[in-house]
């Protein structure tokens, strides 16, 4: 369990914190009449959210004012991306300088990274923790241990009506609908269709509004003078919400030509589209719940009770409005006790209907509530990728323009896209307020009831906070040799026994599903099949959440690396044995190496998960802990690697014929092995250049005698993934006679020992035949009476057989070998050969084995320092960095597992020159 994330710094004192005395004697004086008030200093932050963020709390022209009028000093970080250069700052008084250490108060917009922090000032910035979201908990805790005072920005309201004071919502409705006229251009154009919309750009291109207002009147003089597509009208532009997001949109809708309609003539209208009139304008209907919530027991609409009851209600906005709807504006705020506008399989009703193929053809989701009033909102896009599609009738989300499904617009940062005037308009809402703090004014009270913490404590309004802070704490991992189930009930109860545990069913598939929960979570931690990864990945950089998978990095993984940059999202993969604390172990000894001026020549790194010696007595000498399907399907790899100067390429399906017969690591185990997949690209991993190496390696342990019974149940079929090798309810026995080709009535030993023997170019006495018979044996294949088997291929039939015939029985345990060595040329020209080695046994008591533990812990430890915030490496990463792997190794440390370093003088020493290779 985690009992804290951070070390509390106790109150803050003003003797200890000199720099903050002016602004707390101001705050905190027994007489506010006592001293005049001192100018604080106010410092801006530079936004580094991700690149588009160009706005800034502050213009220049507000920063002259602030000057001019308090006589505050203001700091200004640097920056080459904010939409007001550093130049115009500087011309108004202000410093530049990249350190706010000397500031009283720091300005920002977005949240701050955890390390960028500076304790004991006061901070006003869009927190996004006062809602108690989990993601944001570990910044909240950051905030009361490092003393900070934190206003939010969300929190500043008019004391009488309780309305924000300081926000950017207009300009989120601006950008979402004019980007929802570009997209919808394209998507005109896409389905073959020129119209005026056509000449819309996305919003950032447009220096300021001006700008866009001039390009509307351009866009709207084409549609009075050349029209719309006849096959679109009339072109219904459907508006929900009342708040500043749904006023700024129609604000930027109503320079273009149209007519307001109402929801009771829209069958009138599509009645009447061939009309005249609805070719030069477009129709706006703006509906509220009263126009699509229905009470389901029957009676008239009651907005009071639809507000407290809202279960009595359901939408029938898919019925009644959808259907003649061209593109929706969505600006409803939602909850969940609300009913959705629009379910999925609602959008799907009406996919499926050809007469409705020109309607809901594009969703302006400026609310962004990913999951919400739009079941099928799966996730924020982004300025880059602004545009995606669902198809439901196909259960499809893809971002091809031209395939079918409703155009989505999703992006979470709308205003960023106007910084200009975003930055103008939320700047002259928030300067009394920041006057009121440069004068040290902190009882002003929009400032005071926007306070979240201070003095590193919850504020009263905020104590319910503690609960969520909590649930932060704790991380668990444990093995619980369980089948894993489907069921939800099953999860809850194992989940029960655990603190801060929660279960939930979930299809990955179901993409708004997914996005729900990842947009509940802090950090992500995958741990579904590999090729799933990358579209949880996917859901996890739209949401701006950390992730955590064990598996190797896949082409598709990588390519989202740029996108993870920017979203300022760290991926962390091959974080559990190997790959994993393998890489951790490698690149401690490799920089140690570099930072003595050494150079590495031979490399060389044996792994594997096997079952503990006195529990080995089987024909493979080896038992399951996971998938036999991935254990065989991994011997089928081909393989590279460069031993003693030599390149060596080991051919798909060649890999038990090509084993390492004995490797030497330790006297009382007799291993061999295998090369694993491709060795040569871990010298650029690792930073090593292999044109200077010798030997470049990494292998599977396996005990002595287990390749030559893979390679024989390969040569004989039994590894075959042709789908023409399905098994289809037979028994084992019918499926080993059927695959060596024997009729299972003539199937006695000698006959398959015969036919072993013949296919095997082997004699039916020997040694491997004997082998090949005992193993079929243990395997129960020599059973005629075991249970039917199906299965996709003869590989996946095996699978079965051995997930259950070599499964660990009670009493018995597990044991990883982890083992690397490095030929290391000092700076003296002397040779040193290193080991790195970690050998360790699962609990036979508990039953947690030690591949779970091996695994489990690194990727819970990797989770942890997200939590902490330790990581600040962006995008899809593996643990060969310093600030993964060295507090990653000294916490494992800390749990047992140790690595053992040794070192010997002399090339001679080295397992180059003692790996037999057949």
């Amino acid at each position: 369990m985690i009992s804290a994330l951070y070390t509390k710094t106790g109150k803050l004192g003003i003797r200890k914190y000199p720099l903050y005395r002016r602004a707390f004697q101001a705050a905190y004086a027994s007489s506010a009449q006592a001293k005049p008030r001192v100018p604080l200093v106010i410092g801006i932050r530079r936004e580094d959210k991700n690149r588009w963020e160009r706005r800034v709390a502050l213009t220049p022209s507000h920063v002259k004012r602030l000057i001019k009028e308090t006589g505050a000093r203001v700091l200004v970080q640097p920056s080459n991306t904010r939409i007001f250069n550093n130049a115009s700052f500087e011309r108004v008084g202000a410093k530049i300088e990249e350190d706010l250490s000397k500031a009283d108060a720091i300005l920002g917009i977005k949240e701050v990274p955890i390390d960028k922090l500076i304790p004991n000032k006061t901070y006003l910035i869009f927190s996004h923790t006062h809602k108690g979201q989990a993601y944001n908990m570990p910044s909240l805790q950051a905030f009361l241990d490092k003393n900070i005072r934190l206003i939010d920005y969300e929190l500043m309201t008019d004391p009488a009506s309780g309305k924000r004071l300081v926000l950017f919502g207009t300009y989120a409705g601006y950008a979402g609908m004019i980007d929802g006229l570009h997209g919808l251009g394209q998507r005109l154009l896409a389905l073959g269709y020129n119209s005026p919309l056509i000449h819309m750009g996305q919003a950032h291109v447009y220096p300021n509004l001006e700008c866009v207002s001039t390009k509307l009147q351009h866009v709207g003089d084409i549609i009075s003078d050349q029209g719309l597509p006849d096959a679109f009208a009339p072109m219904v532009f459907t508006f929900t919400g009342s708040g500043n997001v749904t006023r700024g949109a129609r604000s930027i809708f109503d320079k273009l030509p149209h007519e307001n309609i109402t929801v009771e003539q829209l069958p009138e209208i599509i009645k009447d589209r061939y009309n005249p009139r609805f070719k030069n304008r477009l129709m706006a209907l703006q509906v509220n719940a009263k126009d699509y919530a229905e009470r389901i027991n029957g009676g008239g609409y009651d907005r009071a009770e639809y507000r407290e009851f809202p279960d009595r209600y359901r939408s029938v906005f898919a019925q009644k409005i959808a259907p003649y709807t061209t593109m929706l504006i969505n600006g409803i705020y939602w909850e969940t006790k609300y009913p959705r506008l629009m379910t999925t399989k609602d959008l799907a009703d009406i996919q499926r209907r050809r007469d409705l193929r020109s309607r809901m053809l594009a969703i302006a989701d400026i609310s962004c509530d990913i999951g919400g009033s739009l079941e099928f909102m799966s996730h924020a896009s982004t300025i880059d990728s602004p545009f995606f599609y669902v198809d439901a009738v196909n259960s499809a989300e893809h971002k091809d323009i031209e395939k079918p499904g409703v155009q989505i617009n999703s992006i979470d940062n709308l205003p960023t896209e106007l910084p200009f005037e975003a930055s103008k308009h939320f700047g002259d809402s928030l300067y009394p307020y920041a006057k009121a703090l440069a004068m040290g004014n902190l009882e002003d009270t929009v400032l005071s009831n926007a306070v979240v913490c201070q003095n590193g404590k919850l504020e009263s309004p905020h104590r319910h906070l503690e609960k969520d802070l909590a649930k932060a704490q704790g991380i668990r991992v444990a093995d619980t040799r369980r089948k894993p189930s489907n069921s939800l009930d099953e999860a809850r109860s194992l989940a029960y026994q655990y603190p801060n545990t929660q279960a939930t069913l979930l299809d990955i598939s179901d993409h708004a599903s997914l996005a729900k929960n990842v947009k509940d979570s802090d950090v992500v931690v995958s741990l579904v099949p590999a090729p799933l990864h990358p579209q949880i990945a996917e859901a996890a950089i739209s949401n701006g959440k950390h992730m955590v998978t064990a598996s190797y990095i896949s082409d598709n993984m990588a390519r989202l690396n740029e996108r993870a940059k920017d979203a300022s999202v760290s991926i962390i993969n091959e974080i559990g044995l190997d790959p994993g604390i393998d890489h951790c172990s490698a690149m401690k000894i490799i920089d140690e190496a570099k930072a003595r001026g050494a150079k590495v020549k031979s490399f060389i790194s044996w792994c594997g998960g096997l079952v503990a010696p006195e529990n080995s007595s089987n024909q493979l000498g080896y038992k399951f802990s996971w998938s036999p399907r991935g254990v065989m399907t991994a011997g089928l790899n081909p393989a590279k690697f460069k031993i003693n100067q030599q390149l060596r390429e080991i051919p798909s399906g060649a890999l038990f014929a090509n084993k390492f017969g004995s490797v030497p690591l330790y006297p009382g185990f007799a291993f061999e092995g295998l090369a694993n997949r491709d060795s040569l690209q871990y010298a650029d991993i690792y930073g090593l250049r292999l044109e200077d190496m010798d030997t470049m390696f990494r292998g599977t342990l396996r005990f002595q005698g287990y390749s030559e019974i893979l390679d024989g149940l390969l040569k004989l079929g039994f590894l075959d993934l042709d789908s023409g090798t399905a098994v289809k309810h037979r028994t084992p026995f019918q499926f080993l006679a059927s695959t060596i080709g024997l009729n299972p009535e003539e199937c006695d030993r000698s006959k398959v020992a015969e036919i072993l023997a013949e296919r095997l170019n082997a004699t039916a006495s020997g040694p491997l035949v004997a082998r090949l018979l005992s193993a079929f044996e243990e395997f129960g294949m020599l059973d005629p009476n075991q249970q039917n088997i199906s299965a996709p291929t003869a590989l996946d039939a095996l699978s079965q057989i051995l997930q259950s015939s070599l499964k660990f029985k009670p009493g018995e345990r597990d044991m990883v070998c982890l083992f690397h060595e490095f030929g290391i040329e000092e700076p003296d020209n002397t040779y040193n050969v290193q080991t790195s080695s970690l050998v360790a046994y699962g609990d036979s008591e508990s039953g947690e084995t030690a591949m779970a533990r091996t695994v489990g812990v690194p990727a819970a430890i990797a989770t942890r320092l997200l939590l902490e915030g330790k990581v600040q490496t962006r995008g899809v990463l593996r643990p060969t960095i310093p600030e993964i792997y060295q507090p990653l190794l000294e916490r494992l440390g800390h749990m047992g597992m140790h690595f053992m370093e040794t070192s010997r003088n002399g090339a001679h020493n080295s397992l180059q020159q003692k790996m037999a290779w057949n």
